[in-house]
């Protein structure tokens, strides 16, 4: 399963005991939010993309989207979002439950710039019903994150 997955890893870190996991689901940004009873912009979605050099995953505030041109300048490629079946096969984690924690070694983390307007964030730990509340600083370091990078549309008011 893959929320044991996301355990053992933070466990590492002696973190796996801050994992919550809700009656509810939060297996998207709403839901997330509803059942952390935080705004959905501080819920930290993970989308897994393939790229020509492999599988990565951007992590970013729940109330934004992938800039398409920005993201083939920086990875030189069209946006390629993986099917559920892939994201599964190549990150180890169901959809909703997709986390930047316990990912095979070829899988790269970036973390997008719109999270650091908040002190914390919630990304899931594995499972339809996880999320750990971490610092930005904590999230990119625990991520194993390759780079802050600016990927995402500004924000629509």
């Amino acid at each position: 399963m893959s929320i044991e997955k996301a355990r053992a890893y933070l466990k590492l870190f002696g973190r796996d005991s801050d994992i919550i996991e809700t009656e509810a689901s939060s297996a998207t940004v709403e839901l997330a939010a509803a059942a952390l009873g935080v705004e959905s912009a501080r819920i930290a979605k993970t989308l897994s993309f393939m790229t020509k050099d492999g599988v990565i995953l951007i992590v970013t505030a729940g109330d934004r989207k992938i800039d398409n041109h920005k993201y083939k300048e920086i990875f030189g490629c069209k946006a390629k979002m993986l099917s559920a079946e892939e994201a599964l096969q190549y990150t180890g984690h169901a959809v909703g439950g997709v986390c930047p924690f316990g990912v095979p070694e070829n899988v790269r983390v970036y973390t997008d710039v719109s999270l650091q307007r908040f002190q914390t964030v919630f990304p899931a730990c594995g499972s339809g019903n996880s999320a750990i509340e971490l610092t930005c600083d904590d999230l990119f370091r625990l991520s194993n994150s390759q780079a802050w990078i600016d990927i995402c549309k500004a924000q629509q008011h």
